[in-house]
């Protein structure tokens, strides 16, 4: 079976529990800077949510994740424990899915099989790409006019040693922002209290072999969207 993320096919089998829950209640929340390790005070508002192991492979590494979402956009904050920081590319727009990565999938509209993808390293580089997948088909397409209020905001921190390539560490947190009129013109968006989006929430890492995690239990590909779980935002 293979991974396959734009354009790129990774080998790997997932197995592993199914996750408690397939929704997840989306608080709201204002405005907040981001930092990179999660300090804002706005993050107490919302619970972590446990994003499974998948695999043969037991790694004793975890990862949770908090969302948040606020009247221009949508934040995530990911605490991932590690011990190397397998991340040597530099540069945004890149296959930064190869090495040590977090990911998350935003479907807006179930009618229609187009979604967003967005990707972050340790180091700071990061992917944000609109995906149409026709019955299995699809590639990635990066966004025009990526500036302004249209750009995400995102940072990363390092406990346990020094956010650089290869460095030991104890963990390593993600924390991004999306804004609303980045996914223009996808349905549902922006989100109004009970609006639903389909989504999944990725972790990737690659210190002994390669080891997948999910909140959402797929298959084959991170693309199985009819797979993934739903916001309900409050």
């Amino acid at each position: 079976m293979f991974l396959t993320i734009v354009g790129a096919s990774i080998c790997y089998t997932l197995y592993g529990k199914v996750p408690e829950s397939d929704s997840l209640v989306v608080k709201k929340c204002q405005d907040f800077n981001i930092t990179g390790d999660g300090s804002a005070s706005e993050w107490n508002k919302t619970e972590w949510i446990d994003i499974t192991q998948q695999g043969p492979d037991k790694s004793p590494y975890t990862t949770r994740v908090k969302v948040l979402y606020s009247e221009t956009g949508i934040y995530f904050l990911y605490d991932c424990v590690d011990r190397k920081l397998t991340a040597t590319i530099k540069g945004d727009f890149q296959n930064i899915f190869t090495e040590d990565v977090v990911e998350v999938f935003l479907w807006t509209d179930e009618s229609f099989p187009v979604y967003f993808e967005y990707e972050l390293s340790p180091l700071d580089y990061e992917l944000p790409i609109i995906i149409p997948n026709y019955n299995g088909k699809f590639f990635g397409w990066q966004p025009w006019q990526y500036e302004g209020e249209r750009r995400t905001r995102h940072a990363t921190s390092v406990t346990g040693g020094k956010k650089e390539s290869l460095a030991s560490v104890d963990a390593w947190k993600a924390e991004f922002f999306i804004p609303y009129k980045l996914l223009v013109p996808l349905n549902n968006v922006p989100p109004v209290s009970g609006t639903r989006w389909r989504a999944n929430m990725y972790r990737i890492d690659y210190d002994k072999g390669t080891t997948y995690f999910t909140w959402q239990k797929v298959k084959k590909s991170f693309h199985e969207f009819n797979n993934y779980g739903t916001f309900i935002f409050e």
